[in-house]
């Protein structure tokens, strides 16, 4: 699936520009890691991976700028927990500094 982009963000809209999903990310550490603070997926998608699609869309966006990522929405937590491949670039801690 193809996302819209824009700074700190990933999303996808209807014809209609309504938005269906989303995940918002921000830089932290000096820019050297992104946290993922938050991710939406309307009703009529649930259940079609989106969520997981947007949160493998900044996985693969902080690889190739080399950074790390700390999830801090449940559901991006819930995926580095469940998802042992996205190991290597999980920065854990509470701060975002």
């Amino acid at each position: 699936m193809e996302f819209l982009s824009e700074p700190g963000r990933f999303y996808l809209e209807n014809p209609e520009h309504q938005l269906l999903a989303e995940i918002t990310f921000q830089s932290i550490a000096d820019d050297t890691a992104y946290s993922i603070d938050h991710t939406f997926v309307d009703e009529s998608l649930r259940g079609q991976g989106i969520a997981a699609q947007l949160v493998d869309a900044v996985v693969q966006k902080a690889r190739a700028e080399h950074k790390m990522i700390q999830p801090l929405c449940t559901y991006a937590v819930h995926s580095f927990e469940t998802h042992p491949e996205y190991a290597d670039i999980w920065r854990k801690g509470s701060g975002l500094s």
